[in-house]
């Protein structure tokens, strides 16, 4: 008798191949059986899953839930969202290497470079680690709703090894210290790091000011890191770059040296708008060479939440805004409800540069996000074009938005991936074949996005709802998140439904499949603030066969490990 059997599902199995109905059997947290048309034996469970889609449990590769792992075992929003296992550490920010003393800088780091604020990173990593080694003992060592894999952030290894001068991008290290991080590398990945990251963005600073400490890194400390992955013989090399001259040559030689994968991360942005083709371009050349070489790329755009309780909206910087700095989110709410003379000065008082800002260009390509939940809005419904239409200031239209939902509604500011006002620009990214899903940065940017939920939105979006354009395959959908995903980082294990793979499976209502709307919520450590977002029609998740997630709801069960290197493919 099998442990578990999934009888008369729709099933995408993560390779591309088209859907068939079949039954699925699991036994000892593996699938063993696939059978379409044949007698497949009783099950100890059974799930009637006719009209369900099955599918892989999505792999997200680029998550930031370094801290969050420590402290929460549900890892939410991605279980939320059928994730099943997660990637962390990317973007060089991360906790480990640590000395004592030292967590602050690191903590400071992340809430500039990720948005997490420092008081919720204080009180909820309590660092009982100093090499990575410990931090993956420690990880290792609680229970969790989904498999985890951590990767060595470079900004840390720095830090660690040259102290202060190491938060100092324009220092560069010695030959004894380039000697020393990489040994420290070298372990890492031999304990069973996944990976090597570093950042080379000027978007990411820390949250004094600073650039990441990796942004300056010469060839000679790039290239001494690439020798211990060659020495290890394991690891990604993950990278964020805006991809200056030459950027992408240093790069790839440093993955020549290392003999590893490289993963870059691409997104379009509007001041170089045309440079993600170049890079991709790149990205094809190094794997035309034999290389193995991906791009992370996104399913939407990349989307500023704005509301009057999230990190940005377009009065932040009003001098009648900051008169409410002290006020409770619900006091300040109830003073703009009640208060129309206040309404009419945020709308009229703004002088501020930063101010004008947002009604002058921002507001020109920000967004309702209502019950619909359209991650591609055309530019006439831009809060800027509507105001314009209804004869309105668009400040006034912006806060009325905002004030929707007893001040709970959010407004979507496209800043990356949407120079044309479309998402055609996604679609060809997610149409290479040298491309991966991998830049929704769940765990991170909490008060700003809420990108976790894209793996949902990659099936609803893509699959079923777009109307301003192609839409793309569900079999080509499943694939980018699951089997390619799971292979660039060669966990080879999983990510496909066949006899011998893990048993990580989502159940999908695919009719039923929808977001609900983002919201802001007070349940991080120390009552921090994110933004959470939840779905509709995900029936039943299991990790290694066992169910984790019931009809959008934890059953309680935590069979998620650490993920200690590459996984061997099934034989």
């Amino acid at each position: 008798m099998h442990d578990l059997v999934i009888r008369g599902a729709t099933v995408i199995d993560g390779t591309g191949a088209e859907r068939k109905v079949a039954d699925v059997a699991v036994d000892n947290g593996t699938i063993s059986v696939v059978a379409s048309g044949a007698t497949v034996g009783p099950g100890r469970r059974e799930i009637d899953a006719e009209g369900l889609l099955l599918t892989p449990g999505w792999v997200d590769i680029h998550t930031h839930y370094d801290g969050q792992a420590t402290w929460d075992p549900y890892l939410t929003p991605s279980s939320w969202h059928g994730v099943t296992t997660a990637v962390f550490g990317n973007c060089s920010v991360g906790f480990a290497p640590v000395k004592p003393g030292s967590e602050p800088y690191l903590i400071n780091l992340m809430e500039g470079v990720e948005d997490i604020p420092e008081t919720v990173l204080a009180e909820g990593i309590d660092f009982r680690w100093e090499s990575f080694p410990e931090y993956m003992d420690v990880l290792a060592s609680t229970p969790r709703i989904m498999d985890i894999g951590a990767q060595v952030p470079h900004a840390a290894l720095r830090y660690y090894v040259m102290g202060n001068r190491g938060a100092d991008f324009a220092e560069h290290p010695n030959d004894s210290e380039i000697a020393e991080m990489g040994a420290l590398l070298e372990a890492a990945l031999n304990a069973g790091a996944l990976g090597f990251t570093t950042s080379r963005t000027v978007k990411h600073r820390a949250a004094d000011g600073r650039l990441v400490p990796s942004y300056g890194a010469e060839e000679a400390e790039l290239n001494g890191l690439a020798q211990a992955m060659r020495r290890a013989n394991a690891g990604v090399m993950e990278v964020n770059s805006d991809f200056g001259d030459g950027d992408f040559a240093r790069l790839r030689t440093a993955a020549e040296i290392a003999g590893r994968p490289l993963s870059v991360l691409l997104v379009q942005v509007d001041k170089t708008p045309n440079l993600w083709r170049e890079t991709l371009d790149q990205v094809g050349a190094a794997c035309a060479d034999g290389m193995d070489v991906t791009a992370q790329v996104g399913s939407r755009a990349i989307g500023v939440m704005m509301g009057l309780e999230a990190t940005m909206h377009p009065f932040t910087a009003h001098p009648v805004w900051l008169e409410m700095a002290d006020l409770s989110p619900q006091e300040r709410y109830a003073r703009l409800r009640d208060d129309e003379d206040l309404r009419r000065r945020l709308v009229a008082e703004h002088a501020d540069e930063k101010v004008m800002r947002y009604k002058e260009i921002e507001l020109q390509r920000t967004f309702e996000l209502d019950a619909a939940m359209n991650y591609e809005p055309a530019p006439d419904q831009s809060i800027s074009a509507r105001a314009q239409a209804q004869g309105r200031d668009p400040f006034d239209l912006a806060l009325e938005l905002m004030m929707q939902n007893d001040g709970q509604a959010l407004l979507m500011h496209p800043f990356e991936n949407y120079h044309a006002g479309d998402l055609e620009v996604v679609k060809e990214m997610l149409e290479d074949p040298n491309t991966v899903c991998g830049v929704a940065d769940a765990g991170a940017h909490v008060g700003i996005i809420c990108d976790a939920s894209a793996p949902t939105s990659l099936l609803t979006h893509w699959g079923r709802d777009r109307t301003r354009g192609d839409k793309l395959p569900l079999e080509f959908l499943v694939r980018k998140q699951t089997h390619d995903t799971a292979r660039t980082y060669g966990l080879l294990d999983r990510g496909v439904i066949a006899p011998g793979y893990k048993a990580d499976i989502n159940l999908i209502d695919f009719d039923a499949l929808a977001l609900q709307r983002p919201h802001i919520v007070y349940d991080l450590p120390a009552g921090g603030r994110r933004i959470i977002q939840k779905a509709d029609g995900y029936r039943h998740t299991f990790v290694a066969g066992v169910e984790v997630m019931r009809n959008g709801e934890a059953t309680g069960a935590l069979p998620g490990q650490l993920l200690r290197g590459a996984q061997a493919v099934p034989s």
